[in-house]
């Protein structure tokens, strides 16, 4: 009983995965060539940054008991 009440408590942590899907579903926000990033357009950097952001949001999802 406990630990069904401690994971209702964190469920707002699972919200926190809906943050890529809205910012890479909406291409707009980032069908740019400039600024570019070691010769990569941002078009492209933007989508990789994003790979390692939802990584971490995922695994503190995860290990807080999400």
């Amino acid at each position: 009983m406990l630990t069904h009440t401690r994971k209702r408590g964190r469920r707002w942590l699972l919200w926190l995965l809906v943050i890529p899907y809205i910012f890479l579903l909406l291409p707009f926000l980032y069908d740019f060539k400039a600024p570019s990033f070691i010769g990569i357009p941002f078009f492209y950097w933007y989508q990789m940054v994003w790979i390692i952001i939802t990584s971490i949001i995922t695994a503190l999802a995860y290990f807080l008991g999400a």
